[in-house]
Protein backbone atom coordinates (compact mmCIF):
# COMPACT_ATOMS: atom_id res chain seq x y z
CA UNK A 1 0.00 0.00 0.00
CA UNK A 2 1.40 3.40 -0.97
CA UNK A 3 2.16 6.10 1.60
CA UNK A 4 -0.50 8.35 0.08
CA UNK A 5 -3.26 5.80 0.58
CA UNK A 6 -2.02 5.06 4.10
CA UNK A 7 -2.10 8.78 5.02
CA UNK A 8 -5.57 9.20 3.53
CA UNK A 9 -6.83 6.17 5.45
CA UNK A 10 -5.43 7.62 8.68
CA UNK A 11 -7.04 10.98 7.95
CA UNK A 12 -10.40 9.32 7.27
CA UNK A 13 -10.33 7.50 10.61
CA UNK A 14 -11.63 10.55 12.51
CA UNK A 15 -14.50 10.95 10.05
CA UNK A 16 -15.36 7.26 10.38
CA UNK A 17 -15.49 7.57 14.17
CA UNK A 18 -17.67 10.66 13.82
CA UNK A 19 -20.32 9.10 11.59
CA UNK A 20 -20.41 5.84 13.54
CA UNK A 21 -20.99 7.73 16.79
CA UNK A 22 -24.22 9.36 15.58
CA UNK A 23 -27.32 8.17 17.47
CA UNK A 24 -30.57 8.55 15.55
CA UNK A 25 -33.78 9.48 17.41
CA UNK A 26 -36.64 7.00 17.70
CA UNK A 27 -40.09 7.77 16.18
CA UNK A 28 -43.09 8.39 18.40
CA UNK A 29 -45.60 5.62 17.91
CA UNK A 30 -48.79 7.19 19.36
CA UNK A 31 -50.87 9.80 17.59
CA UNK A 32 -51.61 12.99 19.52
CA UNK A 33 -55.18 14.25 19.29
CA UNK A 34 -56.14 17.91 19.23
CA UNK A 35 -57.66 17.68 22.70
CA UNK A 36 -54.61 15.98 24.26
CA UNK A 37 -51.97 18.09 22.49
CA UNK A 38 -50.01 20.80 24.21
CA UNK A 39 -50.35 24.41 23.11
CA UNK A 40 -47.61 24.43 20.42
CA UNK A 41 -48.75 21.10 18.95
CA UNK A 42 -52.40 22.20 19.13
CA UNK A 43 -51.52 25.35 17.18
CA UNK A 44 -49.76 23.25 14.51
CA UNK A 45 -52.79 20.94 14.21
CA UNK A 46 -55.14 23.89 13.91
CA UNK A 47 -52.90 25.41 11.26
CA UNK A 48 -53.22 22.26 9.15
CA UNK A 49 -56.98 22.13 9.69
CA UNK A 50 -57.15 25.58 8.14
CA UNK A 51 -55.62 24.14 4.94
CA UNK A 52 -58.83 22.21 4.33
CA UNK A 53 -61.51 23.69 2.07
CA UNK A 54 -64.42 21.27 1.97
CA UNK A 55 -65.81 22.99 -1.08
CA UNK A 56 -62.60 22.23 -3.01
CA UNK A 57 -62.03 18.55 -3.81
CA UNK A 58 -58.37 19.15 -4.59
CA UNK A 59 -57.87 20.54 -1.13
CA UNK A 60 -59.00 17.22 0.35
CA UNK A 61 -57.08 15.05 -2.14
CA UNK A 62 -53.82 16.96 -1.63
CA UNK A 63 -54.25 17.22 2.14
CA UNK A 64 -50.87 16.27 3.70
CA UNK A 65 -49.05 15.88 0.39
CA UNK A 66 -46.98 19.04 0.90
CA UNK A 67 -45.15 17.33 3.75
CA UNK A 68 -43.85 14.70 1.38
CA UNK A 69 -42.36 17.09 -1.20
CA UNK A 70 -39.03 17.67 0.56
CA UNK A 71 -38.70 13.97 1.40
CA UNK A 72 -39.25 13.02 -2.24
CA UNK A 73 -36.65 15.56 -3.35
CA UNK A 74 -34.04 14.09 -0.97
CA UNK A 75 -34.90 10.51 -1.96
CA UNK A 76 -34.63 11.29 -5.66
CA UNK A 77 -31.29 13.02 -5.09
CA UNK A 78 -29.97 9.92 -3.32
CA UNK A 79 -31.25 7.64 -6.09
CA UNK A 80 -29.59 9.84 -8.70
CA UNK A 81 -26.36 9.58 -6.75
CA UNK A 82 -26.66 5.81 -6.71
CA UNK A 83 -27.28 5.72 -10.48
CA UNK A 84 -24.26 7.94 -11.11
CA UNK A 85 -21.91 5.72 -9.18
CA UNK A 86 -19.59 3.70 -11.38
CA UNK A 87 -17.92 1.75 -8.57
CA UNK A 88 -18.77 -1.77 -7.48
CA UNK A 89 -19.70 -2.91 -4.01
CA UNK A 90 -17.04 -2.39 -1.39
CA UNK A 91 -17.49 -5.96 -0.22
CA UNK A 92 -16.13 -7.21 -3.53
CA UNK A 93 -12.91 -5.28 -2.98
CA UNK A 94 -12.52 -6.75 0.49
CA UNK A 95 -13.03 -10.25 -0.92
CA UNK A 96 -10.58 -9.51 -3.74
CA UNK A 97 -7.82 -8.47 -1.37
CA UNK A 98 -8.36 -11.59 0.75
CA UNK A 99 -8.31 -13.75 -2.38
CA UNK A 100 -5.11 -12.05 -3.54
CA UNK A 101 -3.35 -12.73 -0.26
CA UNK A 102 -4.60 -16.32 -0.07
CA UNK A 103 -3.40 -16.92 -3.63
CA UNK A 104 0.12 -15.97 -2.58
CA UNK A 105 1.80 -19.34 -1.93
CA UNK A 106 4.62 -19.16 0.61
CA UNK A 107 5.67 -22.65 -0.51
CA UNK A 108 6.99 -21.00 -3.67
CA UNK A 109 9.73 -19.55 -1.46
CA UNK A 110 11.42 -22.93 -0.92
CA UNK A 111 14.75 -22.29 -2.64
CA UNK A 112 15.77 -25.90 -2.02
CA UNK A 113 12.89 -27.20 -4.10
CA UNK A 114 14.15 -28.69 -7.33
CA UNK A 115 12.29 -27.73 -10.46
CA UNK A 116 10.49 -30.61 -12.11
CA UNK A 117 11.46 -31.75 -15.59
CA UNK A 118 8.25 -30.15 -16.83
CA UNK A 119 9.20 -26.78 -15.32
CA UNK A 120 12.69 -27.08 -16.78
CA UNK A 121 11.22 -28.03 -20.16
CA UNK A 122 8.98 -24.95 -20.11
CA UNK A 123 11.89 -22.82 -18.97
CA UNK A 124 10.22 -21.73 -15.76
CA UNK A 125 12.26 -19.62 -13.41
CA UNK A 126 13.87 -20.90 -10.24
CA UNK A 127 11.67 -20.77 -7.10
CA UNK A 128 13.15 -17.56 -5.70
CA UNK A 129 12.98 -15.71 -9.03
CA UNK A 130 9.41 -16.87 -9.54
CA UNK A 131 8.51 -15.82 -6.00
CA UNK A 132 10.02 -12.36 -6.44
CA UNK A 133 7.96 -11.83 -9.59
CA UNK A 134 4.85 -13.11 -7.81
CA UNK A 135 5.53 -10.79 -4.85
CA UNK A 136 5.72 -7.76 -7.13
CA UNK A 137 2.48 -8.82 -8.82
CA UNK A 138 0.67 -9.26 -5.49
CA UNK A 139 2.03 -5.93 -4.22
CA UNK A 140 0.63 -4.20 -7.30
CA UNK A 141 -2.75 -5.87 -6.83
CA UNK A 142 -2.85 -4.83 -3.16
CA UNK A 143 -2.08 -1.21 -4.13
CA UNK A 144 -4.89 -1.21 -6.71
CA UNK A 145 -7.39 -2.81 -4.34
CA UNK A 146 -6.52 -0.51 -1.42
CA UNK A 147 -6.97 2.50 -3.68
CA UNK A 148 -10.35 1.08 -4.71
CA UNK A 149 -11.23 0.47 -1.05
CA UNK A 150 -10.39 4.06 -0.17
CA UNK A 151 -12.77 5.26 -2.88
CA UNK A 152 -15.48 2.94 -1.54
CA UNK A 153 -14.88 4.31 1.94
CA UNK A 154 -15.42 7.91 0.83
CA UNK A 155 -18.57 6.93 -1.08
CA UNK A 156 -19.95 5.01 1.91
CA UNK A 157 -19.24 7.93 4.24
CA UNK A 158 -21.24 10.19 1.95
CA UNK A 159 -24.01 7.61 1.85
CA UNK A 160 -24.10 7.44 5.64
CA UNK A 161 -24.37 11.20 5.90
CA UNK A 162 -27.08 11.22 3.23
CA UNK A 163 -28.90 8.47 5.12
CA UNK A 164 -28.72 10.61 8.25
CA UNK A 165 -30.43 13.43 6.37
CA UNK A 166 -32.94 11.02 4.84
CA UNK A 167 -33.70 9.53 8.26
CA UNK A 168 -34.23 12.97 9.81
CA UNK A 169 -36.47 14.07 6.93
CA UNK A 170 -38.38 10.78 7.03
CA UNK A 171 -38.84 11.16 10.78
CA UNK A 172 -40.01 14.74 10.25
CA UNK A 173 -42.40 13.50 7.58
CA UNK A 174 -43.61 10.83 9.99
CA UNK A 175 -44.29 13.46 12.68
CA UNK A 176 -45.84 15.78 10.08
CA UNK A 177 -48.19 13.01 9.00
CA UNK A 178 -49.22 12.65 12.64
CA UNK A 179 -50.15 16.31 12.72
CA UNK A 180 -52.12 16.02 9.47
CA UNK A 181 -53.90 12.90 10.69
CA UNK A 182 -54.79 14.63 13.95
CA UNK A 183 -56.00 17.66 11.99
CA UNK A 184 -58.05 15.47 9.64
CA UNK A 185 -59.62 13.48 12.48
CA UNK A 186 -60.40 16.70 14.35
CA UNK A 187 -62.02 18.12 11.23
CA UNK A 188 -64.09 14.95 10.70
CA UNK A 189 -65.15 15.02 14.34
CA UNK A 190 -66.12 18.68 13.99
CA UNK A 191 -68.11 17.88 10.86
CA UNK A 192 -69.92 15.01 12.58
CA UNK A 193 -70.56 16.90 15.76
CA UNK A 194 -71.31 20.39 14.54
CA UNK A 195 -71.14 21.28 10.85
CA UNK A 196 -73.26 18.48 9.38
CA UNK A 197 -75.98 18.59 12.10
CA UNK A 198 -76.22 22.35 11.61
CA UNK A 199 -76.51 21.85 7.87
CA UNK A 200 -79.19 19.21 8.38
CA UNK A 201 -81.17 21.64 10.57
CA UNK A 202 -80.73 24.33 7.94
CA UNK A 203 -82.11 21.98 5.25
CA UNK A 204 -85.15 21.19 7.34
CA UNK A 205 -85.76 24.85 8.07
CA UNK A 206 -85.16 26.08 4.53
CA UNK A 207 -88.06 27.34 2.43
CA UNK A 208 -89.37 25.02 -0.23
CA UNK A 209 -87.72 26.92 -3.05
CA UNK A 210 -84.31 26.62 -1.34
CA UNK A 211 -84.71 23.10 0.04
CA UNK A 212 -83.25 21.40 -3.04
CA UNK A 213 -80.18 23.62 -3.02
CA UNK A 214 -79.67 23.16 0.70
CA UNK A 215 -80.06 19.38 0.36
CA UNK A 216 -77.44 19.32 -2.43
CA UNK A 217 -75.05 21.28 -0.23
CA UNK A 218 -75.66 18.77 2.57
CA UNK A 219 -74.89 15.87 0.26
CA UNK A 220 -71.71 17.62 -0.94
CA UNK A 221 -70.72 18.25 2.65
CA UNK A 222 -71.26 14.62 3.58
CA UNK A 223 -69.33 13.51 0.44
CA UNK A 224 -66.47 15.84 1.36
CA UNK A 225 -66.55 14.46 4.89
CA UNK A 226 -66.26 10.89 3.54
CA UNK A 227 -63.45 11.90 1.18
CA UNK A 228 -61.63 13.49 4.08
CA UNK A 229 -62.10 10.36 6.19
CA UNK A 230 -60.64 8.23 3.36
CA UNK A 231 -57.78 10.69 2.98
CA UNK A 232 -57.06 10.47 6.69
CA UNK A 233 -57.07 6.69 6.40
CA UNK A 234 -54.58 6.91 3.53
CA UNK A 235 -52.40 9.20 5.63
CA UNK A 236 -52.48 6.64 8.43
CA UNK A 237 -51.36 3.94 6.02
CA UNK A 238 -48.62 6.22 4.71
CA UNK A 239 -47.52 6.95 8.26
CA UNK A 240 -47.37 3.23 9.00
CA UNK A 241 -45.26 2.58 5.89
CA UNK A 242 -43.05 5.53 6.81
CA UNK A 243 -42.56 4.12 10.30
CA UNK A 244 -41.52 0.80 8.75
CA UNK A 245 -39.04 2.53 6.43
CA UNK A 246 -37.22 4.17 9.35
CA UNK A 247 -35.74 0.86 10.66
CA UNK A 248 -34.85 -0.06 7.08
CA UNK A 249 -32.90 3.17 6.68
CA UNK A 250 -31.15 2.55 9.98
CA UNK A 251 -30.34 -1.04 8.98
CA UNK A 252 -28.78 0.06 5.70
CA UNK A 253 -26.91 2.78 7.53
CA UNK A 254 -25.62 0.39 10.19
CA UNK A 255 -24.43 -1.99 7.47
CA UNK A 256 -22.61 0.89 5.75
CA UNK A 257 -21.10 1.93 9.07
CA UNK A 258 -19.89 -1.60 9.72
CA UNK A 259 -18.44 -1.83 6.22
CA UNK A 260 -16.71 1.55 6.54
CA UNK A 261 -15.24 0.50 9.88
CA UNK A 262 -14.04 -2.78 8.37
CA UNK A 263 -12.54 -1.00 5.34
CA UNK A 264 -10.74 1.53 7.51
CA UNK A 265 -9.44 -1.18 9.80
CA UNK A 266 -8.25 -3.12 6.76
CA UNK A 267 -6.45 -0.08 5.34
CA UNK A 268 -4.94 1.11 8.62
CA UNK A 269 -4.15 -2.21 10.32
CA UNK A 270 -4.64 -5.33 8.21
CA UNK A 271 -2.97 -4.39 4.92
CA UNK A 272 0.20 -3.02 6.57
CA UNK A 273 0.37 -6.21 8.63
CA UNK A 274 0.03 -8.33 5.48
CA UNK A 275 2.72 -6.31 3.75
CA UNK A 276 5.00 -6.64 6.78
CA UNK A 277 4.51 -10.39 6.85
CA UNK A 278 5.16 -10.67 3.11
CA UNK A 279 8.28 -8.51 3.42
CA UNK A 280 9.47 -10.66 6.31
CA UNK A 281 8.85 -13.78 4.28
CA UNK A 282 10.92 -12.42 1.41
CA UNK A 283 13.70 -11.29 3.76
CA UNK A 284 13.75 -14.63 5.57
CA UNK A 285 13.95 -16.54 2.34
CA UNK A 286 16.65 -14.29 0.99
CA UNK A 287 18.59 -14.87 4.22
CA UNK A 288 18.04 -18.59 3.81
CA UNK A 289 19.25 -18.39 0.24
CA UNK A 290 22.34 -16.44 1.35
CA UNK A 291 22.97 -18.96 4.12
CA UNK A 292 22.66 -21.76 1.58
CA UNK A 293 25.16 -19.99 -0.66
CA UNK A 294 27.58 -19.60 2.27
CA UNK A 295 27.09 -23.25 3.16
CA UNK A 296 27.77 -24.28 -0.43
CA UNK A 297 30.94 -22.14 -0.43
CA UNK A 298 32.10 -23.73 2.81
CA UNK A 299 31.33 -27.17 1.46
CA UNK A 300 33.30 -26.37 -1.69
CA UNK A 301 36.25 -25.13 0.40
CA UNK A 302 36.20 -28.31 2.46
CA UNK A 303 35.98 -30.42 -0.67
CA UNK A 304 38.94 -28.57 -2.19
CA UNK A 305 40.99 -28.99 0.98
CA UNK A 306 40.21 -32.69 1.12
CA UNK A 307 40.91 -33.18 -2.59
CA UNK A 308 44.17 -31.21 -2.42
CA UNK A 309 45.35 -33.22 0.57
CA UNK A 310 44.59 -36.45 -1.22
CA UNK A 311 46.32 -35.25 -4.39
CA UNK A 312 49.36 -34.18 -2.33
CA UNK A 313 49.57 -37.58 -0.70
CA UNK A 314 49.39 -39.37 -4.02
CA UNK A 315 51.92 -37.04 -5.69
CA UNK A 316 54.34 -37.29 -2.75
CA UNK A 317 54.14 -41.08 -2.85
CA UNK A 318 54.86 -41.15 -6.57
CA UNK A 319 57.72 -38.67 -6.30
CA UNK A 320 59.39 -40.40 -3.36
CA UNK A 321 59.05 -43.74 -5.11
CA UNK A 322 60.74 -42.37 -8.21
CA UNK A 323 63.44 -40.72 -6.13
CA UNK A 324 64.32 -44.00 -4.44
CA UNK A 325 64.62 -45.87 -7.76
CA UNK A 326 67.98 -46.11 -9.60
CA UNK A 327 68.67 -44.64 -12.97
CA UNK A 328 68.13 -48.10 -14.46
CA UNK A 329 65.82 -50.50 -12.82
CA UNK A 330 67.58 -53.82 -12.07
CA UNK A 331 64.65 -55.71 -13.43
CA UNK A 332 64.83 -53.74 -16.64
CA UNK A 333 68.62 -54.39 -16.84
CA UNK A 334 68.12 -58.11 -16.23
CA UNK A 335 65.40 -58.23 -18.83
CA UNK A 336 67.55 -56.30 -21.30
CA UNK A 337 70.53 -58.61 -20.61
CA UNK A 338 68.38 -61.67 -21.11
CA UNK A 339 67.05 -60.24 -24.33
CA UNK A 340 70.60 -59.46 -25.48
CA UNK A 341 71.85 -63.00 -24.75
CA UNK A 342 68.81 -64.41 -26.51
CA UNK A 343 69.52 -62.14 -29.46
CA UNK A 344 73.16 -63.26 -29.66
CA UNK A 345 72.19 -66.91 -29.41
CA UNK A 346 69.58 -66.44 -32.07
CA UNK A 347 72.19 -64.72 -34.26
CA UNK A 348 74.64 -67.62 -33.80
CA UNK A 349 71.95 -70.14 -34.52
CA UNK A 350 70.92 -68.23 -37.60
CA UNK A 351 74.58 -68.00 -38.74
CA UNK A 352 75.14 -71.73 -38.20
CA UNK A 353 71.93 -72.48 -40.01
CA UNK A 354 73.01 -70.21 -42.85
CA UNK A 355 76.42 -71.86 -43.04
CA UNK A 356 74.86 -75.29 -43.10
CA UNK A 357 72.40 -74.27 -45.78
CA UNK A 358 75.21 -72.73 -47.88
CA UNK A 359 77.24 -75.96 -47.66
CA UNK A 360 74.20 -77.94 -48.67
CA UNK A 361 73.60 -75.47 -51.49
CA UNK A 362 77.21 -75.81 -52.73
CA UNK A 363 76.99 -79.58 -52.71
CA UNK A 364 73.72 -79.37 -54.46
CA UNK A 365 75.16 -76.96 -56.98
CA UNK A 366 78.13 -79.32 -57.71
CA UNK A 367 75.71 -82.17 -58.15
CA UNK A 368 73.51 -80.10 -60.43
CA UNK A 369 76.53 -78.96 -62.46
CA UNK A 370 77.68 -82.57 -62.95
CA UNK A 371 74.24 -83.63 -63.93
CA UNK A 372 74.05 -80.75 -66.40
CA UNK A 373 77.40 -81.62 -67.99
CA UNK A 374 76.41 -85.25 -68.32
CA UNK A 375 73.15 -84.32 -69.90
CA UNK A 376 74.81 -81.98 -72.39
CA UNK A 377 77.36 -84.63 -73.36
CA UNK A 378 74.64 -87.18 -73.95
CA UNK A 379 72.71 -84.74 -76.11
CA UNK A 380 75.78 -83.96 -78.31
CA UNK A 381 76.53 -87.64 -78.91
CA UNK A 382 72.99 -88.30 -80.14
CA UNK A 383 73.04 -85.35 -82.58
CA UNK A 384 76.25 -86.65 -84.69
CA UNK A 385 75.43 -89.70 -87.07
CA UNK A 386 77.90 -92.59 -87.72
CA UNK A 387 80.48 -91.76 -90.53
CA UNK A 388 80.38 -93.76 -93.82
CA UNK A 389 83.52 -95.41 -95.18
CA UNK A 390 85.61 -92.90 -96.89
CA UNK A 391 83.80 -89.91 -95.29
CA UNK A 392 86.58 -89.27 -92.92
CA UNK A 393 88.75 -87.88 -95.63
CA UNK A 394 86.23 -85.39 -96.87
Amino acid sequence: MSDTIREQAQATLAEVEKVTAVVLPEPQGELVTLEAADAPTSAEITKRMDELDLTDTNSIVSFGSAAQAELQEISQSMLAGVRNKDVGPAGDSLRNIVTTIRGFSISELDVRRERSWWEKLLGRAAPMAKFAARFEEVQGQIDNITDDLLKHEHVLLKDIESLDVLYDKTLSFYDELGLYIAAGEAKVADLDAKTIPEKEAAVQAAPEDQAVMQAQELRDLRSARDDLERRVHDLKLTRQVTMQSLPSIRLVQENDKSLVTKINSTLVNTVPLWETQLAQAVTIQRSSEAAAAVRDANDLTNELLTANAENLRQANSAIRTEMERGVFDINAVKEANANLIATINESLEIADEGKRKRAEAEAEMVKMEAELKQTLASAKARSIPSAAPGDADI
